[in-house]
């Protein structure tokens, strides 16, 4: 073995070598050693409030920078991450968890040290649960191919991985890396694929009103230009859902929207329901996709791909890769003419935030004002709540410029996200819609942000409390938060050179406040939008009234 290269240099080697630049987290005494050696790195460490928060940074970094990693320390930390972790597990994110532990020699004597629950072992059986792949690095012989292992399901399969280092393996030397072999490709089967594409093919050529439905496999998976080569070729309109909102662009002239079966437009659901060859590219069907499976679509008149099979009616086709299908069916579909095959109503304009003298703000121009401000260089991160119920409506370009935990939906996650988001990507600056109930959850990363000089623009929704829960739910006690100041917390954090808080009341004051977040492009400004008691979107109302209608039916 070379002496130069130790356990903990092999892996942050590999991290290195698969465009990891930052690594968020908390430190801690049997993490200690392996934090001098990032320190010593090229990669930047970056200290987070605390493991919740650090996991969802590390969340919002690898969902822009294709995979993100966070290091803890044992058990109080390793514990500490694992919603955000449960969260990556849930909507296909890679990211790599890096826990400390007690020395090797410990586990092997059964030493009751601190942080330990039960037993030695208990932290990477729960991380099995909600992991790929997980692993403890108790031998430097086997560590360098136990770290690539874990690394490559961690990059092909897009989830979540669990590597453990004992802090007396940090500095036992191991081999030099070599060539960090690919994973072995995900191969469709071609006889399966063959006889698939001929009956798709046969069934979209002979429609009238063909559609494809876009889900979140094509974001998940890098296949988005694929599918718009498919829309271009075939000239066939498409829709996102919330959570694929953007994989193709929404000023496209195919665009139809976002659906969300009952809780779509009414032109946007007829278009998607009344398509007598609906294609479904890579869409989960999760309830808040769905207005809570308030969808009314023929199984019968579908084609739904994703998952690595394909259905066609009732016929199944095992062993098909998303991206092999879409790629064949590009070549084998007849094109049509944009005259005969194109969305039912053209896409709107943004329009133009006027701020009405002396009126008081609500929830639909508070939405308005912040569509007409989003432009191409933002990356706009939609809290669960209001804020992700009026999202569809923005009309946001770029795939990767829209951010939302739309199926494990953990309140808190977007203000920690976005500093994952500000560093991956420091062209672009971030933009944070969140609810008060939510921000209160992880608002101290908001000093971790100023401390690194992210220019983040926040938006907290001031409605005094949980204000989706109001409109789903008969409203009670526990719906109640603490009023904060909340535009104050710059100033806390802060003495003013790089960060700024605004608390607006009236239109006018959003659009001054506005001009001011423009002006300030390189302080994180934070905008408190005070509204007026269970004021909401339409998207919102939406919801309401769906879900009451579902528990009626109870």
């Amino acid at each position: 073995m070379e002496a130069n290269y130790t356990v903990s240099r092999y892996l942050l080697s590999r991290l290195q070598e698969i465009g990891i630049k930052h690594l968020f987290g908390v430190p801690g005494d049997y993490v200690l050693d392996f934090l001098d050696e990032v320190v010593a790195s090229p990669i930047e460490w970056v200290g987070s409030c605390n493991e919740l928060n650090a996991g969802y940074a590390a969340d919002g970094y690898a969902r822009i920078n294709g995979v993100g990693s966070a290091v803890v320390t044992y058990g109080v930390g390793g514990l500490s991450i694992l919603n955000a972790v449960a969260g990556a597990f849930a909507e296909h994110v890679p990211l790599i968890v890096i826990s400390g532990a007690p020395p090797a020699r410990r586990r092997e004597s059964g030493a009751l040290v601190h942080h330990l629950v039960s037993n030695y072992y208990l932290q990477l059986e729960i991380y099995r649960k909600i992991t790929i792949d997980a692993a403890i690095l108790m031998d430097p012989n086997t560590a360098p191919d136990e770290i690539d292992r874990v690394i490559r399901n961690c990059i092909s399969r897009k989830l979540p991985v669990y590597l453990e280092i004992p802090s007396d393996m940090v500095h036992a030397p191991c081999r030099p890396p070599q060539k960090l072999p690919d994973a072995a490709p995900l191969f469709s089967d071609e006889d399966s694929l063959t006889e698939c594409i001929s009956e798709a093919t046969e069934l979209i050529n002979r429609s009238d009103q063909p559609l494809i439905l876009v889900g979140v496999e094509l974001l998940r998976f890098g296949l988005g230009s694929e599918a718009l080569h498919l829309v271009e070729t075939a000239e066939i309109p498409f829709a996102t859902m919330l959570s694929s909102k953007s994989v193709l662009p929404e000023l496209h002239p195919q665009f139809v929207g976002i659906y969300q079966g009952g809780w779509s437009r009414e032109v946007v659901r007829r278009q998607v329901e009344g398509s007598d060859c609906l294609l479904s590219l890579g869409v989960w069907i999760t309830d808040l996709d769905t207005g809570l499976f308030s969808v009314n679509l023929d199984n019968r008149r579908m084609i739904a791909a994703g998952g690595g099979q394909v259905r066609i009616g009732n016929h199944y086709y095992h062993q098909i890769q998303l991206k092999d299908f879409i790629r064949t069916l590009v070549l084998a579909v007849q094109p049509r003419s944009y005259l005969a095959s194109h969305p039912a109503e053209s896409c709107h304009p943004r329009k133009l935030f006027t701020p009405e003298a002396s009126c008081a703000l609500t929830a639909p121009r508070l939405y308005e004002c912040l569509n007409n401000f989003l432009d191409d260089q933002m990356i706009l991160l939609a809290e669960p709540g209001d804020a992700f119920c009026a999202a569809p409506e923005f009309y946001i370009e770029e795939a990767e410029n829209f951010i939302v935990q739309n199926y494990y939906s953990s309140i808190g996650y977007c203000t920690p996200a976005a500093l994952g988001v500000a560093l991956a990507r420091p062209e672009k600056r971030p933009v944070i819609l969140t609810g008060d109930g939510a921000f209160q959850m992880t608002a101290q990363e908001v000093s971790t942000m100023i401390r690194k000089r992210c220019p983040v623009l926040i938006f907290v929704i001031n409605n005094n409390g949980y204000l989706i829960e109001r409109v789903l739910h008969e409203d009670g006690p526990y719906n109640d938060i603490q009023m904060w100041q909340y535009s104050r917390l710059p100033e806390v954090f802060d003495n003013g050179s790089h960060a700024i808080g605004i608390r607006v009341t009236t239109e006018e004051e959003l659009d001054q406040a506005m001009k001011i977040a423009s002006q300030e492009k390189n302080k994180l400004v934070l905008i408190e939008a005070f509204l007026p008691n269970r004021d909401c979107s339409a998207g919102l109302e939406r919801l309401g009234e769906t879900f009451r209608q579902t528990q009626q039916k109870k």
